[in-house]
């Protein structure tokens, strides 16, 4: 799915939501005072002009202390309608697996040899040659000829998993209350989170074939031999080197080969949920908040690689670096428990919570040119701590 068609769909999402609970906010009851009946639902009041007068007498038949606790909070002059809350989050038992399946061009850059550079020096490869160049192994140098070898493509195949750690965040929510069921507020949630995730995995594969060109510079004149690796400067004034090589390609196969180094998933995780919640007040102090419902999610960032491809052939061993990258985009479903243990602040309307979320999802999936990512969202746990405010 493109970013533009991803930005519409989670456009209309967002829409629909909103409107949903906009259509909510009027639908709520206009009843001001409580239900004698324990277990019948309580409305709301929308505002605090329809709330009840505080000189209202409790239920007449009724002494227990949760009816009484219920009758309390309806009729408190500070009674809320709305929450609102913000704080951090700790994403927990999110995983990726890679996997590589092919042949691969290698990329190690203009004038980049396995065992050795060419480069342009300080005065423009005056008369077709250049100071700007190394090669690192006394076996490349015979007589009046220098070779170097550049590799252009290996091929592999193999796949491995990584567990990530604990990966920081962002989450924010929005709800409402329907009405009151003894000392339970029913109503619904809207709730957002962001969390950047970056999982590496350093597993080496085997290398089955690698194909090579080989570099052959004649008419060298004498070259240091040692110390090696030679390398010379830009400025123009060590050993000269022609810069038009005769070239062969060749083609290896190779029991002896591995691609080491990582490769990553560099991703953003964007969550949207809208759920029906509840709310219990324990005592004076402490609530309980619990929501549940189903969920969206975005993922957009980058898979990288940064690779060194190892491997003997007739030429010797050979050693090629080889990185790069491409962008990732996502959309992946599923669902939220959420629950919340939140102590009320004295004298302030607002809460500080702790609370846990369990969010399975798909696996958003990932590929290009025989590469494959996979992050794996169906057991994805959030801890999570912030504030609240009721108004």
């Amino acid at each position: 799915m493109n970013r533009t068609r991803f930005q519409s769909l989670l456009a209309w999402c967002l829409s629909c939501c909103f409107a949903g609970a906009a259509l909510m906010v009027p639908a709520q009851s206009q009843s001001p005072g409580p239900n004698p009946n324990p277990s019948a639902a309580v409305a709301v009041p929308p505002d605090a002009q329809a709330k009840p007068q505080p000189d209202v007498q409790p239920p007449p038949a009724s002494d227990h202390w949760a009816d009484w606790f219920r009758f309390q909070k309806v009729t408190k002059d500070d009674d809320w309608t709305r929450h609102f809350r913000i704080g951090a989050v700790a994403g927990l038992n999110i995983k990726a697996s890679f996997s590589m399946n092919g042949a691969f061009p290698v990329n190690q850059g203009a004038g980049v040899y396995d065992d050795g550079y060419l480069h342009v020096d300080s005065t423009g490869d005056v008369d077709g040659a250049t100071t700007y160049w190394g090669y690192d192994n006394p076996s490349q140098y015979n007589g009046q000829t220098l070779v170097m070898h550049n590799t252009t493509q290996f091929a592999t195949s193999g796949s491995s998993e990584q567990s990530g750690s604990v990966f920081p965040g962002f989450d924010m929510a929005y709800g409402g209350n329907f009405f009151y069921l003894g000392r339970a507020r029913i109503g619904w949630e809207l709730g957002f989170s962001l969390m950047p995730i970056n999982i590496t995995d350093n597993s080496p594969m085997s290398v089955t074939s690698i194909s090579q060109t080989k570099y052959t510079f004649n008419n060298v004149p004498y070259l240091p031999t040692s110390p090696l690796p030679y390398q010379g400067n830009y400025s123009g004034s060590s050993w000269l080197l022609p810069d038009n090589p005769g070239y062969t390609n060749q083609t290896f196969s190779t029991s002896s080969g591995s691609v080491t180094g990582s490769h990553s998933l560099d991703v953003l995780l964007y969550t949207l949920r809208l759920g029906p919640s509840v709310y219990w007040d324990l005592n004076e102090n402490f609530g309980l908040s619990a929501s549940f419902g189903p969920a969206i999610g975005l993922v957009s960032g980058d898979y990288k690689y940064d690779e060194t491809i190892t491997a003997t052939t007739v030429n010797g061993p050979t050693s090629a670096h080889n990185q790069g990258q491409f962008g990732v985009t996502d959309v992946v479903y599923g669902g939220y428990v959420n629950a919340l243990v939140m102590y009320h602040v004295p004298s302030e309307n607002a809460d500080i919570y702790v609370g846990a979320q369990y969010m399975p999802m798909g696996s958003a999936t990932f590929s290009s040119g025989g590469r494959e990512a996979q992050l794996k969202l169906g057991g994805q746990v959030y801890i999570s701590a912030g504030i609240n405010w009721a108004f």
